[in-house]
């Protein structure tokens, strides 16, 4: 398999730091092209921003993870479209709401998600959306922003994800759809339509089977895209090449 695009990694993430650079400097032997290194806060934005500089294969975004909401700074926007302005910045994320920790207050929450929206509209970046048991209110706030860009680690029903997609969004999938419980997952896969659907790791977490409870890379997204292109009834290699387009034109990357 190659021609493999992860739409989602946190290489940033202190469980790569004993092989991090070895590790992502052998991925494209492993068919893996390219990677989106998605950020939590202010400093994995910056580090991400390092990673991608160091790595041709690797582009990056910038933004403030809903669990990091209590911190974000006053001068959050001016901080972002900083950062934003580096060539490898291609999203704002990771942004939105998580209602499964409640580690920030979900008023602060909704509050940095809405300037994070408010911001990618400006600058005319797509956005890269963590929902977690907060379906409703996610929902919403697109709806009010429209903005372009991919609701990551989907997890909601195959009626949400005709919405998203209805609002012009993407929808990504992980090593979940591989788990033995994926009825829900698999039901919103099938439902995507081609142009739409992407593939991700969620880097190190989320490893597929047969590799959960290990750290998981990019190299594993072959499992993840084999159970999509079984439900999808496709062949995987065709559903890489779609998903790896799709990435491309999510992000502005010229393949």
């Amino acid at each position: 398999m190659n021609n493999i695009f992860d739409s989602h990694a946190h290489y940033d993430d202190e469980q790569f730091d004993p092989d991090r650079d070895a590790l992502l400097a052998a991925l494209p032997g492993m068919g893996v092209r390219c990677i989106m290194n998605a950020a939590s806060d202010l400093d994995s934005a910056r580090r991400g921003i390092a990673l991608a500089g160091r790595h041709a294969q690797l582009y990056c975004s910038v933004g403030v993870h809903p669990h990091e909401a209590k911190d974000a700074p006053a001068d959050l926007e001016e901080q972002l479209e900083r950062l934003a302005a580096c060539e490898k910045v291609r999203a704002v994320g990771e942004i939105g709401l998580d209602y499964h920790y409640d580690f920030s207050p979900r008023d602060r929450q909704q509050e940095v998600f809405r300037r994070q929206l408010q911001m990618a509209r400006e600058l005319d970046l797509p956005v890269i959306v963590h929902d977690r048991e907060a379906h409703r209110d996610t929902v919403e706030l697109l709806r009010e922003y429209r903005p372009k860009g991919i609701v990551h680690c989907f997890s909601g029903s195959a009626e949400m994800a005709r919405e998203l997609v209805g609002l012009g969004l993407y929808i990504g999938f992980t090593g979940v759809v591989t788990f033995h419980n994926a009825r829900k997952a698999l039901a919103a896969a099938a439902v995507v339509p081609a142009e739409r659907l992407l593939i991700e790791t969620d880097c190190p977490y989320m490893a597929p089977v047969p590799f959960r409870g290990r750290r998981c890379d990019s190299s594993m997204l072959e499992h993840t895209a084999r159970a999509l292109a079984a439900v999808r009834g496709i062949e995987v290699q065709a559903l890489v090449d779609q998903t790896f387009r799709n990435a491309c034109d999510v992000y502005g990357i010229e393949c």
